[in-house]
């Protein structure tokens, strides 16, 4: 028989408990509402902003705790076809692929197959060829390149690349690898950030030798298919979605010029060859916010490892607040940390932000870019304008920060 004083103590716990749910599920039903206002007014800013500055297509969305909580969309997917961006549109992501090189080279390091600290030439010997007046090439290590401090050059090729019969990137290892002898370390590796896309394809060829994979195969199978990414793949479109592929514009004085479909990132796919929907960029800022499922998680990477990315590891030079982990750039914001990526590539521009610690993030895509001076629409600009808005109006609904000022 049950005493009378444990019946008290039982109903008296109940009670708390009863009111810290109510206090909770009142607290989530005030922060929807905060988040649906705020939601319209930065929303009504980026409409009237991609509008304005004569963008054809973009979409917007965001999500908190694993669910989408808006997803906005605007103008034309393709315009010689009349086809209108929707959910399913597939977008360029450009630059952001470095991350997933990352994540894969912190699965390699996990399984015991490599460390951070490694010289890169042990792995890539074709790189004895460069020349590093700063001392032994063997002083470069994998952790350098994850944190674009090793002092290789930024873009892939060291021309402009701007004649018709030029291919885009480079298609083959051989044209990387005749580049070495001409190639030089800018700095002493270690000392600052300087962002490479070398760099990046250098780790994507570790992946390679190690793994006994072409790198998309490997990516593939070990970060896009435990996530649920089945709509993602790189460089050309399946022939079964090329009724969702965003084409890209250039905007020239005022005339509207398609860059076509596809292009094909060749061996530089590790660097910026993804190509994605946004639902299935909801599934990889899942991950990374801490909301997917923990089985399928752990599968792609442990929160520890995650963690370790974050951490920033050289800062970025006059800008007191970002920094670069290993392949994600972290930026403070009214006192808070995000972790993000941005990407361009013809005329796609794009970019992520994760706040970890309310398991919110943000995602964007644009398809066009204005060609001269000054360019309009100014893909830069947006990017850093859209970015301000959520950094300013939605995303303090849930770190409870004061609105910035002055986001990066």
């Amino acid at each position: 028989m049950v005493s009378s004083r444990l019946k008290h103590d039982f109903a008296k716990v109940s009670a708390v408990v009863m009111a810290a749910t109510l206090a909770a599920s009142a607290q989530l039903a005030a922060q929807s509402r905060n988040f649906q206002t705020a939601w319209r007014g930065a929303a009504d800013e980026w409409r009237s902003l991609v509008s304005g500055q004569g963008v054809l297509g973009s979409s917007l969305a965001f999500m908190a705790n694993g669910e989408v909580m808006a997803f906005e969309t605007f103008g034309m997917a393709d315009k010689a076809t009349n086809r209108a961006v929707d959910h399913e549109t597939i977008y360029h992501w450009a630059s952001i692929t470095k991350t997933f090189t990352g994540i894969a080279i912190m699965q390699l390091r996990d399984r015991g197959l490599l460390t951070l600290d490694d010289p890169i030439v042990h792995y890539v010997p074709e790189l004895q060829d460069v020349r590093n007046p700063f001392g032994s090439i063997e002083t470069i290590t994998i952790r350098h390149l994850l944190s674009h401090s090793a002092g290789f050059r930024s873009p892939t090729w060291p021309w402009s690349g701007d004649e018709e019969w030029h291919p885009h990137e480079p298609t083959a290892w051989n044209q990387l690898v005749a580049m070495m002898p001409y190639t030089t370390i800018h700095f002493q590796p270690g000392d600052r950030f300087s962002y490479s896309n070398p760099g990046i394809i250098f780790l994507g060829r570790v992946i390679e030798k190690l793994s006994g994979d072409d790198w998309e195969v490997y990516v593939d199978k070990n970060i896009l298919t435990p996530l649920g990414m089945h709509r993602s793949y790189f460089d050309n479109t399946p022939y079964h979605l090329v009724q969702h592929r965003s084409n890209n514009y250039d905007v020239r004085d005022g005339e509207v010029i398609a860059n076509g479909l596809d292009f094909d990132t060749g061996i530089t796919v590790s660097n910026g060859g993804l190509n994605a929907p946004i639902p299935d960029m909801f599934q990889y800022v899942s991950f990374l916010a801490g909301s997917s499922d923990d089985a399928v998680a752990r599968n792609v990477l442990s929160r520890t490892s995650l963690a370790e990315m974050w951490n920033e590891v050289v800062p970025i030079e006059g800008d007191m607040d970002a920094g670069i982990g290993l392949t994600y750039f972290i930026l403070r914001v009214a006192g808070q940390r995000f972790i993000g990526h941005t990407g361009g590539q013809k005329a796609f521009t794009t970019f992520f932000y994760v706040h970890p610690e309310t398991r919110t993030a943000a995602i964007a895509a644009f398809n066009t870019r204005g060609v001269g001076d000054p360019p309009r629409p100014n893909a830069g600009q947006i990017l850093t304008d859209v970015r301000q808005i959520l950094f300013t109006k939605v995303f303090p609904v849930f770190t409870g920060a004061q609105t910035a000022t002055g986001a990066r």
